[in-house]
Formats: structure tokens, C-alpha cells, sequence
């Protein structure tokens, strides 16, 4: 089963780290900060565009991270999250 983005989540672009560089943030983001190219309404505004990070266009929505129900992306969020915290160093 192919999910899609539910509107107003933004999870992905918020809850897991990227170290590659992203427009207006070359350094990247750390975990938990919103990337800077988020719109208003939540979309990624290079979405599609050679210059979006590898690693957002490898992540997909699941059923396993974004949950069976639209819950503003609180499941998702938890989800990363705790995928980040499991995947840091040190």
C-alpha cells in the first residue's frame, strides 16, 4: 500500500536531522528544528528539485511511520524521533 503525505504534518521535515546541505541552511538541521523550507502550509517548497537533500527523497511515508489515522503527524513524529535517537552516534 503507497501512502501519501497527509497535509499539515511536516514530520519528516521537522523531527530527523539532516546533515547535507539544504537551501538557506547549508550546514543542514539538527533534529527537531523545522527545515527552513517548509511554506506555511507545511509543504516543501523544493520538493522536486535537484537541490532537496537525497535523504528527504529517500524517505517515504509508511503505515509503520505515519500511523492509520491523521493525527497532525504526532505518531510520525514519535516515530522519527525515536528512529533518530536509535540511530545517533556516540
Amino acid at each position: 500500500m503507497t501512502l501519501t503525505c497527509r497535509p499539515g504534518c511536516a514530520a519528516c521535515c521537522t523531527a530527523p536531522s539532516i546533515s547535507s546541505p539544504i537551501p538557506g541552511m547549508p550546514q543542514g538541521k539538527p533534529a527537531g528544528v523545522p527545515c527552513i523550507q517548509l511554506d506555511a502550509q507545511l509543504r516543501c517548497q523544493i520538493f522536486g528539485r535537484p537541490e532537496r537533500p537525497a535523504v528527504c527523497g529517500q524517505l517515504q511515508a509508511s503505515m509503520e511511520m505515519c500511523g492509520s489515522v491523521d493525527d497532525g503527524g504526532m505518531h510520525a513524529r514519535a516515530w522519527l524521533t525515536r528512529l533518530e535517537d536509535l540511530t545517533r552516534p556516540g
